[in-house]
């Protein structure tokens, strides 16, 4: 494939959708370089999971996905794993009970509200204000059709501090370094995907106005400059400064939530939080450029990022080898080696319960999708990338909590 930098696996070849979807990503005229390809890859709705795009006045929304802002958050902690609780099972209901998890909106009482009872809840208020002074100058939000309007306002605040569904996960997890950490995935909701729908419908309206010819009309892209460009920049700030305070949001609730069943000396010595849905503007050695990373986290040097496992394997804590061949990019994650259609029929619940054995969490068929075996070897995934990332930390979860 010309135009393409890969760091795959040797032993597990690329679906061939995927391929199909990259060499065609490729050859798009907006390109300021090769793309870069993490070893998680696989076929993703609008482009592929795994993949680096660097493009030189434009941006592709469908590429970004609707999930913008999509990242992970954790925390180091002061206990060590000796100092755990008897009964995981009930941790687990605290966290339940305390961060609505599914992909409905919730009551305002079930999150919003909660968080500013916290001790500390002060340093939301301003940020808070600010998001939602700036979601009501939007552009983009009058574009959202008026029967729709409504509920994506409402979702703004009744989602925020709220999990989601789908792979969307919290987990307890003991380190290599001895000490309890806290993880969680998630991004900017419905709100966030009913923003990027209307990305998505401009660039392929304006793509047919130009005659573009593409291999797949979700590689329509915005040409900067233009209103669309300018009110999709806009909106791609709001949704990433949001995905991160739901973020911040649920690790305040997932703290409080926990303090109880921990000694009174708990605390936190680390947090990161890293997007891995995302754009960012770039300036190097080969330009000015946008970059997108889509499924893939900013690994630049000495900077530390999160590479999560499945739900019954390990996860890590990464410091970024600032690659450029990579655009200073690493993986975001293990990566599916199968659709979530095909982990179900592959899978049983038995398998399931075998799997996640040891971790306290939800067995049940609703989450077959999430199988362990439906995901990458994540240890072949960190090896592919030795030349991108350094592990700092390796982590098992003991529990978790999924959307």
């Amino acid at each position: 494939m010309n135009n393409i930098k890969m760091w795959t696996i040797p032993d597990i070849p690329i679906e061939e959708k995927a391929r199909e979807q990259i060499e065609g990503l490729s050859h798009l005229p907006v390109l300021a370089g090769p793309i870069a390809i993490m070893p998680d890859v696989h076929w993703g709705r609008g482009a592929t999971i795994g993949s680096v795009i660097p493009t030189s006045h434009a941006i592709i929304p469908a590429a970004v996905g609707v999930d913008i802002g999509c990242g992970m958050a954790a925390i180091a902690t002061n206990v060590s794993a000796d100092r755990l609780p008897d009964n995981l099972g009930h941790l687990r209901a605290a966290i339940e009970q305390a961060i609505p998890v599914g992909f409905k909106s919730h009551d305002m009482d079930r999150a919003l509200d909660r968080v500013m009872r916290l001790d500390g809840h002060e340093v939301f208020e301003p940020v808070l204000k600010a998001l939602r002074q700036r979601f009501h100058n939007l552009t983009l939000r009058g574009l959202i059709g008026d029967k729709s309007r409504d509920k994506v306002e409402n979702a703004v605040w009744k989602q925020v501090g709220t999990l989601g569904g789908g792979n969307h996960f919290i987990e307890l997890q003991i380190g290599d370094d001895g000490n309890i950490w806290l993880m969680l995935h998630s991004g900017s909701r419905y709100v966030g995907k009913s923003l990027a729908d209307v990305a998505i419908s401009q660039a392929r309206f304006e793509a047919e106005q130009r005659g573009d010819v593409l291999p797949d009309k979700d590689m329509a892209w915005l040409v900067e400059g233009s209103d669309s460009f300018d009110a999709y920049i806009e909106t791609l700030t709001w949704a990433q400064d949001y995905a991160r305070t739901n973020r911040e949001m649920m690790l305040a609730l997932l703290w409080s939530s926990l303090r109880p069943f921990f000694p009174p000396d708990l605390a936190w010595t680390q947090m990161i939080n890293c997007h891995h849905n995302y754009v960012e503007r770039v300036t190097d050695y080969r330009g000015t450029y946008w970059l997108t990373r889509k499924g893939a986290v900013s690994a630049r040097l000495g900077e530390l990022a999160i590479i999560p496992g499945s739900m019954g394997t390990s996860s890590y804590i990464v410091r970024g080898k600032g690659n450029p061949e990579s655009y200073y990019s690493c993986s975001h994650g293990a990566g599916r080696q199968m659709s979530r259609h095909q982990a179900q029929k592959s899978f049983t619940l038995d398998d399931l319960i075998v799997q996640t054995r040891g971790v306290e969490s939800r067995k049940d068929n609703a989450i077959l999708d999430e199988i362990p075996g439906a995901y990458k070897d994540i240890d072949a995934v960190i090896q592919a990338q030795s030349d991108l990332i350094e592990p700092v930390v390796r982590l098992k979860q003991i529990l978790c909590v999924k959307g």
